[in-house]
């Protein structure tokens, strides 16, 4: 039996997060365009205020928009403000549709909006004052992470209260990837985000080393899967078919592209890592998985082209099919590039250049861009009941940012394959490198303008979006859409068991054969022989249950969509699997007690406040501490015999870990050194401390040529010393070895330590342009509490390690390494 109601869905929740999200996408780019221009003009970072004030600020940098502090604010800003707000416009409104229900809570609905909106104006206020984790993607400090989790959980807790309460027996395709969006999303920002707090403002993660990398790059490749591209997946599969009016081209294939990309995607993180100290067999897997989505991820893009079968011809007149089409196809080649430079012959180009930054744009740009501008066309007149305002500007939006995105795209294509073939070039003698690195960054520097001025025309179609948004809801009316729909029965859906889910006949099948292929990976030799040969003999067994169950089988699945609690369970599991299998043998197995040949040397207190200071100003946004097992970087940052690439246990203490994702500077894994003798705490590297003080002050005073941005603020500001006591309690929990001290005695070692390198500095000449009339003491005394004598005590640390005796891994059975010859890394 069945009876019928009328429902008015809540539109006014998707207006608001479409409004939000094309404020923010303006503020984001914005953002976006001023850091790209750094890159090639460093007044950009600040002194061009000069200029436009006519003289009233003075500076030879802000410290509140240089590069290395507002490039998180511009990838936070796009990814979680603009696409954020975007998914959920498109989540609201598509899924009380999909459903036949309203949103299960109004209430629920509005603190979302508006904790979400806060969320990011705390970001947009933390980032610039130089608040940050460290860890890109994920810079944001622990209170705006709590409150991350909390407004996600309402999200969630509103979306699957209106599953429950659906007018429609089956999910359709999108509503499996936002399920998918709200678990995994959920499951990788809580590990990732574990902290240890300091203060109020500063924490710690709980991981360090390569295990911070792994996990770092677990969340930050996924948070890619999974908040940029499954969200807008499900999107595609629901405004695409509605723009052309047409059916999505294949069922089947939407099922395959689905537990394919949810299965295999989470897999595939280590390839952000490949050539480093990360353990061999991670690099391998993540290499294999992220080939491995070649498959899924074209399936999705097939499906959604093809459903435009027949439809081809309104890509003339409709610029909504413009914009999806684009997208779709952007989508294409972001995720033919992306496996490609997963292979690690194409890694060692293309990793640390711009060609990376190329490929992460082709789909911010192409695939998130356009499909949140065809959505926000679509959307618009439904929302204000009304026609667009204008078509023909929508249309020259789409080829302003067309072109915006080829000449960024291909920009940072030819500065990065000639940047990785510059930097690998040897001189005739085979012995040394040929170019030095700024020579390469000189060569690109009008690659980096073109990219500007594409991100620019981006930019300009993206306003020209924006008006034309603005005044089709001048000219129309916000109103609520009400429609009649027939009340499903409640036992008629949600019938089935979460025991009656997992016993079945598939998922037994395919758990038993997972977890054998895990054993055959992680087992010593034989062992892992006997688990393959389970392995095959299981698959041939599920390949003969499936055809002699093949209506079986089939009807286990769509009952499993009529019930979406275990439905989302077990999207949960094949998410989960892939990292646990990653993640949990590195915690055990790579530790200080099991590196192999080389183990950090612990800071002291005062490098400590100069790591922190580091991190605050972003610099691993252009530095890495990483130095590849690749022979070009070996011969240009590594050459001695005591040297070499880096080793796991190098970087075992850190938190966060550093090895960057970036290389607009070059590598500083060698930069620190040995003790000064007579010295009791201070260390030289590669370059004197005057070297270092001058090159923050005037960066090509000492490199002609750089692009660094100058720190005169780090001059003037002084060192947090109070904050010491808390951060090394905090960092002695985590395991690292701090020598057990009183309060007076971190501080007193930090002064000490600080006025070796302020007197050092004094002896050396330097000189502050700002204060021409202080004495030698004076300055000394000056200098000694600033932020740059910590800076400086910090860069002099960098990579200096201890020797150890190799011994053997404890745990063998969960290190594939230690079972396979050295030989072949």
């Amino acid at each position: 039996m069945s009876n019928t109601a009328t429902i008015t869905y809540d539109d006014k929740s998707v207006r608001h997060f479409m409004n939000a999200s094309i404020f923010w996408g303006i503020i984001g780019m914005i953002v976006g365009v001023l850091a790209a221009t750094q890159l090639s003009w460093w007044q950009m970072n600040g002194k061009f205020l000069e200029t436009i004030t006519f003289g009233l600020v003075k500076s030879e940098g802000l410290s509140y928009i240089t590069f290395g502090r507002i490039r998180p604010l511009h990838t936070n800003a796009v990814i979680f403000a603009f696409v954020g707000n975007m998914v959920f416009a498109g989540v609201y409104y598509s899924t009380q549709r999909l459903c036949r229900v309203r949103t299960a809570s109004d209430l629920l609905s509005k603190i979302h909006f508006w904790g979400w909106q806060l969320i990011i104006v705390g970001a947009a206020v933390t980032l610039p004052a130089g608040l940050t984790r460290g860890k890109e993607y994920a810079e944001l400090i622990w209170p705006l992470n709590i409150a991350v989790v909390v407004i996600w959980v309402v999200f969630g807790l509103n979306f699957f209260l209106t599953l429950a309460r659906r007018n429609e027996r089956s999910l359709y395709v999108s509503l499996w990837f936002y399920i998918a969006t709200i678990v995994t999303i959920a499951m990788l920002y809580i590990v990732n985000h574990l902290s240890l707090p300091t203060s109020l403002l500063h924490s710690y993660p709980i991981f360090g080393g390569v295990q911070d990398g792994l996990v770092q790059w677990w969340y930050g490749h996924n948070a890619v899967a999974f908040f940029l591209t499954t969200p807008i997946l499900g999107i595609m599969y629901y405004f695409i078919p509605k723009a052309a009016d047409r059916p999505v081209y294949s069922y089947r294939l939407s099922i395959i592209h689905f537990w394919a990309l949810v299965f295999i995607y989470i897999w595939a993180g280590p390839h952000h890592l490949l050539n480093t100290a990360l353990p061999r067999w991670l690099q391998m897997l993540g290499m294999l998985f992220s080939v491995m989505l070649w498959a899924p991820s074209w399936a999705g893009m097939l499906n959604g082209l093809l459903t435009l079968r027949g439809a081809w011809d309104k890509l003339r007149t409709d610029p909504v099919i413009k914009f999806f089409a684009a997208a779709v196809t952007f989508y294409g080649m972001a995720t033919f590039e992306g496996p490609l430079l997963s292979i690690r012959a194409v890694n060692a180009l293309s990793h640390y250049t711009d060609w990376t930054v190329g490929h992460v744009h082709s789909g911010a740009l192409g695939w998130n861009g356009f499909m949140a501008a065809g959505m926000f066309y679509w959307l618009a007149p439904r929302l204000w009941r009304t026609k667009l305002w204008s078509t023909s500007l929508a249309n020259m939006h789409f080829w302003v940012g067309l072109v915006g995105i080829l000449l960024y795209v291909a920009s940072m294509w030819v500065a990065g394959i000639m940047q990785g073939l510059m930097l690998a070039q040897t001189n005739p003698d085979g012995a040394t490198l040929k170019y030095e690195f700024v020579e390469t960054l000189n060569s690109i520097n009008i690659y980096y303008g073109i990219r500007s001025f594409g991100g620019f025309l981006f930019l300009t179609g993206f306003l020209m979006c924006a008006v034309n948004i603005f005044m089709t809801a001048r000219k129309g009316r916000a109103e609520d859409e009400t429609v009649e729909v027939t009340v499903l029965e409640k036992a008629s859906k949600d019938r089935m068991t979460l025991s009656e889910a997992l016993s079945s006949d598939p998922v037994v099948h395919a758990v038993l054969a997972l977890a054998f292929m895990i054993l055959w990976f992680l087992l010593p030799p034989h062992a892992d022989k006997a688990a393959l040969v389970v392995t095959i003999l299981l698959i041939a067994k599920s390949v003969s249950a499936f055809r002699a169950g093949k209506g079986t089988w089939s009807d286990y699945f769509n009952r499993l969509l009529e019930n979406y609690l275990p439905f989302t369970v077990l999207i949960f599991a094949a998410a989960a699997v892939g990292g646990l299998v990653q993640i949990i043998p590195s915690l055990l197995v790579n530790r200080a007690v099991n590196v192999e040949d080389r183990v950090q040397v612990p800071y002291t207190p005062l490098e400590l406040a100069g790591r922190d200071i580091y991190v605050a100003e972003g610099c691993y946004n252009c530095h890495s501490q990483m130095i590849r097992t690749l022979v070009p970087d070996v011969l240009r940052y590594g050459p001695g015999e005591d040297q070499g690439y880096s080793r796991l246990g190098e970087s075992i203490y850190d938190h966060p870990y550093q090895w960057g994702s970036k290389r607009t500077g070059p590598d500083l894994a060698r930069e620190g050194g040995a003790l000064v003798k007579d010295a009791k705490l201070m260390r030289s590297g590669k370059r004197d401390n005057l070297w270092h003080f001058n090159h923050f002050l005037d960066p090509r005073q000492m490199s002609s040529g750089s692009n660094m941005p100058a720190y005169p603020w780090l001059f003037e500001n002084k060192t947090a010393l109070k904050e010491l006591p808390a951060k090394i309690a905090a960092q002695a929990r985590l395991g690292v070895p701090w020598p057990a001290m009183t309060k007076d005695g971190i501080e007193q070692n930090a002064r000490d330590q600080a006025m070796e390198i302020a007197s050092s500095l004094v002896t050396a000449g330097a000189f502050l342009p700002d204060k021409p009339d202080l004495g030698p003491e004076e300055l000394r005394r000056h200098l000694s509490e600033t932020q740059i004598v910590a800076l400086i005590a910090y860069v002099q640390k960098i990579g200096v390690y201890a020797p150890v005796e190799k011994p053997p891994v404890k745990n063998p059975t969960l290190d594939p390494d230690a079972h396979r010859s050295s030989s072949t890394r």
